[in-house]
């Protein structure tokens, strides 16, 4: 359930990783479609990603990868969430993450993982369906 009446998104590249022209590509497809997007950067722990999300009180966190770190931060800011009452917030990724791992991350609670070459307009109506 939306909490306002445009989907609020919060969009982050967690750990050392420095290639962002995907996220970026991504959050310019979600404003174009209407939802409000909120960048937070490059180097993000997931500590900062659940802080930044609960206090920009947004509806979705989507994560961005290239350094293999999908299994260890995904499990992270859903626990992080579960500790701060913020369950609602729903969580979806995407980069280079391998295709074995989708349906692990699937099974932990993300909502949608985006690989490479995914069209913007695929992703734009999968987020706007996990909304």
């Amino acid at each position: 359930m939306l909490k306002g009446d445009k989907i609020k998104v919060l969009l982050a590249k967690p750990g050392l990783d420095g290639h962002d022209i995907g996220v970026k590509i991504v959050a310019k497809a979600l404003s174009d479609a209407g939802m409000e997007v909120i960048y937070t950067g490059l180097f993000q722990t997931p500590e900062q990603i659940v802080k930044a999300a609960i206090q920009e009180d947004v509806d979705m966190i989507g994560l961005s990868f290239l350094s293999q770190l999908q299994k260890v931060v995904f499990p992270k800011v859903i626990e992080l969430l579960k500790q701060n009452n913020a369950n609602d917030i729903k969580i979806f990724g995407g980069g280079i993450i391998p295709k074995s791992d989708i349906s692990v991350l699937k099974d932990m609670g993300v909502g949608e993982v985006f690989l490479p070459g995914t069209p913007c307009d695929e992703i734009v109506n999968k987020v706007k369906e996990l909304g």
